[in-house]
């Protein structure tokens, strides 16, 4: 059995010039950090002659082409392992709530099927046939910043050029800034859940009419990266998370909507200095950054959701067990 542990990523700036239609006119770029919340894939060979993978839901297939959940169905395809093969999938957060779950998956499946193979693939090859999967081979109407963020994991500056290379760029931040920004990030669940791809779709066929913001939000990207940079100015960081959440709402496209703008105002009043909806938008988590003192009023003020810890996991997708079997 072999078994991936893949981290799930917060964007703050950026997000947007990720997409294909952005990036393929002018480079793109965004500034990301790997949680620790994780994917989890287990991977081992099964008796029957079956596939088996298990998700939010159960399935046996006779065959890799005959499974039905399309992530998986592709990578077999991609890495042809045969029949006999048991997948399950466990997740720390839901799917569609701005985590960059599905990449997480895309990510952790390809490095636990090379390992199965006993092959190692870096992060970059990894990161790249993810996006081969979802953007080429699924037609999902997405961008490359989640699967680059879940294979190389930390706190990354990166650019999407126009001949569709990557460059990620760690960020030289000192260890007690990124405590400080832990210690003053919350991120809070909106309980409503929803399809990012509706969203980026309809964000992708209106980039060329939305392309002085989105320059904004990917020059944005460059500034926090330099704020954040050795001992960084976490107020400064917050006022220019505020700054890039006024200009990502400001496009439109479904990404925010009366109630999360009641929540982030109350939040805001209660005393966040900054904060942003994770994702695409409409729906999923909301991050705050604010003073630590100011944390139990912005619980109140928004009738105490459920929160996940903000913790930084410096590691990209890795393999956490092997069997001896």
């Amino acid at each position: 059995m072999i078994i991936s542990q893949t981290p799930y990523r917060v964007s703050f700036a950026g997000g947007g010039t990720d997409l294909p239609a952005f990036y393929r006119q002018e480079a793109g770029a965004v500034l990301s950090v790997a949680l620790k919340k994780h994917m989890y894939v287990a991977l081992s060979r099964r008796f029957e002659p079956t596939v088996r993978v298990a998700y939010s839901k159960t399935e046996i297939a006779p065959t890799r082409d005959e499974v039905q959940h399309t992530i998986v169905k592709a990578a077999l395809q991609m890495l042809d392992l045969g029949p006999h093969m048991e997948i399950v999938t466990i997740g720390d957060v839901p799917a569609g709530t701005g985590m960059g779950s599905s990449s997480a998956l895309t990510v952790g499946l390809l490095n636990a099927l090379y390992a199965f193979t006993g092959q190692i693939r870096s992060s970059k090859t990894l990161a790249e046939q993810a996006c081969r999967i979802e953007l080429e081979i699924l037609g999902k109407p997405i961008g490359k910043q989640d699967q680059y963020a879940a294979a190389f994991g930390g706190l990354n500056y990166i650019r999407f050029n126009s001949d569709d290379s990557v460059d990620v760029q760690p960020v030289p931040t000192a260890t007690d800034t990124l405590a400080e920004l832990e210690r003053r990030t919350l991120i809070l669940y909106t309980e409503k859940q929803r399809n990012a791809e509706d969203i980026l779709k309809k964000q992708s066929d209106g980039t060329t009419e939305q392309m002085r913001v989105l320059r904004e939000m990917r020059d944005l990207a460059s500034e926090m990266r330099g704020v954040l940079a050795g001992h960084a100015n976490v107020d400064e960081f917050a006022r220019l998370l505020h700054v890039g959440w006024q200009l990502k709402r400001s496009l439109g496209f479904g990404i925010s909507d009366d109630s999360v703008d009641q929540a982030y105002t109350a939040a805001r009043r209660a005393g966040a200095q900054g904060g942003k909806l994770l994702g695409a938008g409409g729906g999923g988590f909301i991050l705050l950054v604010a003073p630590p003192e100011r944390h139990e009023a912005i619980r109140d003020a928004l009738r105490r959701p459920r929160e996940l810890p903000f913790a930084v996991d410096r590691l990209g997708s890795r393999i956490i067990f092997i069997s001896e079997h």
